[in-house]
């Protein structure tokens, strides 16, 4: 059931999937792991780096649910969906490809790193680059599951935050539809600027049906989709889950030194506050679920509705977990846009609400 991609269509992917497989050890995420741990276990006995250690622990339950999600998901569609699907929808150059990016990203059930995962295997599949941007943008605020979180925080107000969410990520991936075709960003699917069409006439409905009817549900075929499964998510762990907790390691070191009061000192419902909202968004911004209650906190103390939505956007288009990945495995003008295309938007539309609201 599963299409098996050629090693060439990896290239652009993953620079560390390269033809002779590192030794395990020589792995970044083995790399990158042992060092944490061993900060980890130094900080439980040093009592000076105890509020590191409580930090951490507090991020890790936080995160680790979506972050598996996110991975297993990321393992089903690289088992189960072939490329055909994501290069039907996702990889043509128009603006009906960002609202299916958006429409999928509200599907979706992992956090701003959780979801990394998956869209690393989108773009592996064959989505374009402006369909991924605005996936990421669009998922971790306007999913189903942060929708009722943050509906629970904010009440009424909650509307707001995930329409602007879907507004931004339309706006950019609508931009980056721009920059593709003046290859002013990575564009893999482009040639000469200009949209290759693929599968005009494949259907995917009748692709199912087919693969629906000749799929037999025996042991041998469940055994080797969960395998596959598996090993598609290890594959993609290995490949992200180093970038994460570089990121997690920099948001407890945060969290743990930067006095409490600071954020709310100087988060107020002015233009300075907006700043410093957005400089702290960037430094401490982990994963949705960890954000919302602080958000909603710096909306409580502060009465600043537009800080908290630059708190909680900000931290998704600033994250140096998600432009590091991008950089990595798309390239290093698509990360450099990101930020310089929604910043000004999440910081006009916050000041807008901080006037009104």
């Amino acid at each position: 059931m599963k299409q098996r991609i050629k090693p060439k269509d990896n290239q652009p992917v993953c620079s560390s999937c390269c033809s002779t497989p590192k030794k395990w050890y020589k792995e970044r995420l083995f790399i990158v792991g042992a060092i944490l741990i061993f900060f980890v276990a130094i900080s439980y006995f040093i009592v000076e780096l105890n509020p590191f250690f409580n930090s951490f622990k507090i991020y890790f339950f936080i995160m680790w649910i979506p972050v598996l999600v996110g991975f297993l998901v990321g393992g089903i569609i690289d088992y189960f969906i072939p490329k055909e699907y994501i290069e039907k929808y996702l990889s043509r150059h128009r603006k009906r490809t960002i609202i299916y990016s958006i429409i999928f990203g509200f599907l979706m059930t992992a956090c701003c790193h959780g979801i990394l995962a998956i869209a690393i295997e989108l773009y592996k599949k064959g989505a374009s680059t402006s369909a991924i941007v605005a996936f990421l943008l669009a998922s971790p605020w306007a999913n189903l599951p942060i929708t009722i979180l943050l509906f629970g925080f904010f009440g009424t107000k909650a509307i707001l935050i995930i329409i602007s969410a879907l507004i931004i990520a339309f706006i950019t991936g609508v931009i980056f539809l721009k920059l593709e075709k003046r290859g002013l960003v990575e564009c893999d699917k482009c040639e000469n600027g200009e949209d290759t069409p693929l599968h005009e006439d494949f259907s995917i409905i009748q692709d199912i049906k087919k693969r629906t009817k000749e799929y037999k549900f025996t042991k041998k075929n469940l055994k080797d989709a969960f395998k596959g499964t598996i090993k598609g998510s290890w594959n993609l762990a290995k490949m992200i889950l180093w970038w994460i907790l570089i990121g997690m390691t920099l948001a407890a070191l945060a969290n743990a030194f930067i006095p409490q009061h600071l954020f709310m000192t100087y988060m107020g419902p002015s233009l300075l506050g907006l700043f410093v909202t957005l400089f702290l968004a960037t430094i401490i911004e982990v994963c949705s679920e960890g954000s919302s209650p602080l958000a909603f906190e710096i909306f409580n103390k502060t009465g600043a509705f537009g800080n908290s939505f630059t708190f909680l956007m900000a931290g998704v288009a600033t994250d140096y977990t998600e432009i590091g990945l991008i950089w990595q495995n798309i390239g290093k003008k698509a990360a450099l846009w990101i930020p310089i295309l929604t910043i000004p938007q999440i910081l006009i539309l916050s000041y807008i609400f901080n006037l009104f609201l």
